[in-house]
């Protein structure tokens, strides 16, 4: 059972590693521009964080779910089987 956990922690990471990375590349660069521009508009860095976010989201989406299958197949169905 730890194995199991064990690997849904690792492909969890690895799932959603993109997205929190495009988080925190597009939030450090519009903190830059904001501390250059002295601009200090919240939806500034809400909107466009949420629209890369949901972007690298539909581009990654078929890579996590063959992650999600691919846990489910090696770890989690062999488990319930009893193999």
């Amino acid at each position: 059972m730890i194995e199991i956990l064990r690997q849904a922690a690792w492909t969890g990471l690895v799932i959603s590693a993109p997205i929190l990375v495009i988080a925190l590349v597009t939030g450090l660069a519009i903190g830059l521009l904001q501390a250059l521009t002295s601009i200090q508009e919240l939806t500034l860095t809400f909107v466009p964080k949420m629209a890369a976010i949901v972007v690298v989201f539909l581009v990654t989406l078929p890579f996590m779910t063959n992650g999600l299958l691919r846990l489910f197949e090696e770890a989690i169905l062999p488990a319930i089987e009893g193999s």
